[in-house]
């Protein structure tokens, strides 16, 4: 597959590695970027891996309401400094993920919050999902996986489509915010509140 410029661009900016690591990725991953990152990671080359180590005790609290007052949410970000926390690219990112929560309504922050037992009944649902349809079961895995994926996908924050820009997820744009400041950036927790909604 001929990689290109464009897109060894793009995965150093979801990764911060350089320039040649990111092509040298992309081209023992055939161009598939999940798999490119991967590599990165194995290597210890993307900065987000490097920087997660650093501790991040700075950082914001972001709020938003929406509809009149009906939808409030609030939304802890980390860094590492008072000096990023303070940026404007900082304080956008934190009011932009508190926006993106109250439209959203994700249930975790990652996939790895989710117990074993939640997990389970998920697949459990595939399953039977899967011998109604009369799906053979030799590929039950596979598309289990898939479900998985896309369950992530839309109760996961880290996962989900990024409202502002559906080209990335929450998780890239947090990425780049870790390439572009240097400094470990983390989703502590959000809370969201709906009028009249029972409480949990």
């Amino acid at each position: 597959m001929n990689i290109t410029s464009t897109m060894v661009k793009e995965l150093r900016v979801k990764t911060g590695a350089g320039m040649m690591d990111c092509k040298e990725a992309l081209t023992a991953s055939d161009g598939d970027f999940e798999k490119a990152i991967d590599v990165l990671r194995k290597k210890g080359m993307s900065a987000a891996t490097k920087r997660s180590s650093k501790a991040a005790k700075d950082g914001t609290i972001a709020s938003y309401i929406h509809m009149g007052g009906k939808i409030g949410v609030l939304v802890e970000v980390n860094c590492e400094t008072d000096f990023v926390a303070k940026t404007e690219d900082f304080q956008t990112l934190a009011r932009d993920l508190s926006m993106h929560v109250a439209a959203s309504n994700p249930l975790y922050i990652r996939a790895d919050e989710i117990s074993e037992a939640a997990l389970e009944r998920e697949k459990e649902i595939y399953r039977s999902q899967l011998i109604e349809e009369k799906k053979p079961e030799k590929i039950w895995e596979k598309i289990i996986e898939g479900k998985l994926k896309k369950y992530f996908e839309e109760v996961c924050l880290m996962d989900q489509k990024f409202i502002k820009n559906t080209d990335i997820t929450v998780g890239t744009l947090v990425n780049n915010m870790i390439a572009k400041t240097g400094e470990n950036i983390v989703v502590r927790r959000f809370s969201r509140f709906q009028l009249g909604e029972e409480q949990k």
